[in-house]
């Protein structure tokens, strides 16, 4: 019996461990309440994981009880998002993908099952500029509902 409970404490430590060395991606900034239904638009701050001195600001909308009661669509966020990147720090880039699809750099879901929302950062090196752009990825219907922003990779002065 007591050989089974120290590989499972060691196995809850490791994991422990392991959480709470993993850094968490998105921090909540800010959060401003729209309505008496209890809907709020969340502003989250995320730095770039492979291109350090780089952090974007995403908005969404986050639906309250009320609203979801209502609507009768419990486990769904509208997929509206708004994004806003800057250099705030030193840059020093990372190996990222440098082709005309990108790479995620975060995604988050909004709604139980099917729904994210989803940073990608393009590389653009003819203007040497990070492009970063949210959307919405749906399994079954795409989402027109965008938004980018550009970091210009320029020392200051040139």
């Amino acid at each position: 019996m007591k050989d089974k409970i120290i590989p499972t404490r060691f196995a809850v430590f490791l994991t422990a461990t392991a959480l709470c060395a993993t850094p968490l991606l998105a921090e909540v900034v800010g959060n401003v309440d729209v309505d008496w239904l209890g809907n709020d638009i969340v502003i989250e701050a995320i730095p770039d994981p492979k291109v350090k001195g780089v952090t974007c600001h995403v908005a969404y909308f986050d639906r309250g009880l009320i609203d979801r009661l209502q609507k009768g669509n419990w486990f769904e966020d509208p997929s509206n998002s708004s994004i806003s990147c800057r250099q705030t720090g030193p840059i020093e880039m990372g190996d990222i993908e440098r082709d005309d699809e990108g790479e995620d750099v975060f995604s988050e879901r909004r709604s139980i099952i099917f729904k994210s929302l989803r940073i990608k950062r393009i590389f653009d090196a003819e203007n040497n500029t990070l492009i970063y752009i949210s959307h919405a990825r749906d399994v079954q219907d795409g989402s027109a509902k965008m938004s980018m922003s550009t970091v210009p990779l320029y020392a200051p002065g040139d």
